[in-house]
């Protein structure tokens, strides 16, 4: 397994650590619960050291971009980022990114899944016919998602740059913590607000950095969050996780990310998705909510009144901020309006939830 910058700290905390996408992560630290509470009314700090990063250099970056993206990145200035994802050639997802615009038309950062850097890596390369200059800057950058209401206000303290006002999806670059060249950018994965930092791996930056964040967030209750509160958090917002909610199986537009699908330019299996939005999708990634008892999970079987077999669980947990079950999952279409009755098949029982809309909470 490999290790991140911080893996010697969440081991010293007594975090529960456990392999994900090839790295030792911190899974837990105090419990799921509490650190999900921590983060929606607090602050969090999350270690995702483990995210690709690539670099994409030159006059001819944003037309290899524009080429194998789903989004629209021609609307991107200095200082602004957007959500995508690389169509595959079937019209099913590579994988879903942030694309970093750092000089517009010349200089961009992808970040990508930890489980796909290799994979998307290739699928670029594969498609870069200009030679455009790119850089796999993955092992070298330590990234820290500081998550939650009071997140921004506890980072402003350690930087000059001017965080508190930066809009969702732009960042701002300067130093941090007494590190230069730190990227700050208002995204994250949580829905709760708050920051994602990025910086170089070298000189002890990572122990400057995350010493400082909890010298100022400590006293006020900031606390370190594992990958479990992580899941959590993101569910009940409705985020697709890579590998559970799409894949390569899965178009953008049977996931709802239709949103991110933009035809105004040419990319990857265009033509397919584009049918799909004209003539529809046979199914369609809903969110639901347990009536019965019952906690759905991954790949669980979902059925119709009748037993009928109508689609599968890709997410599924114990929602600590609604207290009750929730899940994402793939039905018919016939069966995704909101407040349809479905069934999910738990230990061969038919355990009846509904369709609702996301985010849960």
């Amino acid at each position: 397994m490999k290790n991140t910058p911080f893996t010697e700290k969440h081991i010293a905390l007594g975090a529960k650590m456990a392999e994900f996408a090839g790295y030792n992560m911190p899974i837990s630290y105090t419990g799921i619960n509490e650190e999900h509470a921590t983060v929606r009314n607090n602050a969090g700090v999350f270690d995702v050291s483990h995210m690709g990063e690539f670099m994409l250099k030159g006059p001819k970056a944003l037309d290899l971009i524009q080429r194998v993206t789903s989004n629209d990145a021609s609307k991107l200035t200095d200082g602004k980022a957007q959500y995508s994802c690389l169509p595959n050639n079937e019209g099913g997802i590579v994988d879903d990114l942030l694309v970093y615009c750092i000089e517009a038309n010349k200089v961009y950062m992808l970040v990508v899944n930890a489980s796909n850097i290799e994979k998307d890596w290739n699928w670029i390369s594969k498609h870069n016919t200009d030679n455009v200059e790119m850089h796999n800057i993955s092992d070298k950058t330590a990234l820290l998602a500081v998550q939650g209401p009071k997140a921004v206000e506890y980072m402003q303290q350690l930087t000059d740059m001017d965080i508190t006002n930066l809009k969702y999806y732009t960042f701002a670059k300067g130093t941090f913590a007494g590190v230069e060249n730190v990227i700050v950018s208002a995204t994250g994965y949580t829905g709760a607000g708050g920051v994602e930092i990025y910086f170089e791996d070298k000189d002890g930056n990572a122990e400057k950095v995350w010493n400082e964040i909890f010298r100022v967030g400590t006293p006020n209750g900031l606390k370190p969050i594992g990958l479990a509160a992580r899941d959590t958090l993101r569910l009940e917002m409705g985020f697709c996780l890579y590998g559970n909610d799409i894949d390569d199986t899965t178009s953008p537009m049977e996931a709802g990310l239709g949103w991110i699908t933009k035809f105004t330019k040419d990319f990857t299996a265009r033509p397919i998705i584009e049918k799909q939005k004209t003539e529809g999708v046979t199914r369609k990634l809903v969110g639901f909510e347990m009536v019965d008892k019952g906690i759905p999970r991954h790949h669980y079987k979902i059925q119709d009144a009748s037993g009928k077999e109508i689609g599968y669980v890709t997410s599924g947990t114990q929602s600590p901020s609604l207290g009750k079950a929730i899940g994402l999952g793939y039905v018919t279409k016939e069966n995704a309006a909101e407040g349809s009755e479905i069934f999910i098949s738990i230990r061969d029982k038919a355990i009846k939830a509904k369709v609702v809309k996301i985010p849960f909470a």
